[in-house]
């Protein structure tokens, strides 16, 4: 399943059902997507400005600088200098990592070999 932003904040109205709010469903909605744009926005502008954002038990952003390479075009085969440039990157955390592979089949241990 694929998680949008919209149903992230759907979500996050659904949540907030739970608390005492007087808000009204629509003010709930509004409140929620301001908190998720918020969130996101937060974390682009720290990894735009070469900060690292951490989330215990989630992961941490960061960007990763490459330098200047020559590649080659996949239709002519011509050599091009590919500039250098700044990805970002998400590293999970150990908790998340181990969420995932939680229901993965366990590898079978290797037998070990018999000496002469």
């Amino acid at each position: 399943m694929k998680m949008k932003k919209s149903q992230l904040i759907e979500q996050l109205v659904q949540e907030m059902e739970n608390f005492s709010l007087d808000s009204n469903s629509k003010q709930k909605t509004e409140i929620a997507r301001e908190t998720v744009n918020l969130f996101f926005s937060s974390i682009k502008d720290a990894v735009t400005n070469d900060d690292r954002v951490e989330i215990r038990g989630f992961g941490s952003f960061t960007t990763k600088e490459y330098g200047e390479y020559t590649g080659r075009n996949p239709k002519t085969g011509e050599r091009v200098r590919v500039a250098p440039k700044k990805l970002p990157v998400f590293r999970p955390g150990r908790e998340l990592r181990e969420m995932v592979n939680e229901n993965l089949p366990k590898a079978a241990k290797p037998k070990a070999k018999k000496g002469k």
